[in-house]
């Protein structure tokens, strides 16, 4: 899922639900990821998908967290990968993304601060005088010149 923000069909769009809003119970979770419920439990006591919890401490799956269980089942069925090795390729998604996030944020502060010289340099630039002659290099020569003190006149 991509993180759109869907609106509610209940109201004028006051309620906004994400991929990330907590939604389906255990029972509507299994059957959208195609699991048994005890499959869910088993999967939450391990950490690989941890639901939000309501007040009751009913867990409560969110489209994401209904991808995630497919993408275990994915790994475990096909793949042949045990639990804790989805669980560490699961840990390690979520590292990558966030550091993913990471370098974006200081991409765009490099970007900014980029920016923010790009128009400070103009500001010096725009701040010069403009009755300075330019300075030209002197041509090189091997001419010996030689300087002798004026003597008093007698």
């Amino acid at each position: 899922m991509d993180g759109r923000r869907r609106q509610s069909k209940f109201g004028s769009g006051a309620y906004q639900l994400t991929d990330e809003t907590p939604v389906y119970v255990i029972s509507v979770a299994a059957q959208l990821s195609g699991l048994h419920p005890q499959t869910l439990r088993q999967y939450d006591r391990l950490g690989l998908v941890s639901p939000d919890r309501t007040a009751g401490r009913g867990r409560r799956y969110s489209a994401r967290d209904i991808e995630l269980l497919r993408t275990v089942q994915a790994l475990s069925q096909d793949e042949g990968i045990n639990l804790a090795g989805i669980k560490r390729i699961i840990e390690l998604e979520n590292q990558v993304a966030a550091l993913q996030q990471r370098v974006a944020e200081l991409s765009a502060a490099v970007d900014g601060a980029a920016v923010a010289m790009q128009q400070r340099e103009a500001q010096v630039h725009a701040s010069y005088r403009r009755d300075l002659v330019p300075y030209t290099d002197v041509q090189q020569t091997s001419a010996l010149v030689v300087w002798r003190p004026k003597r008093p006149q007698d």
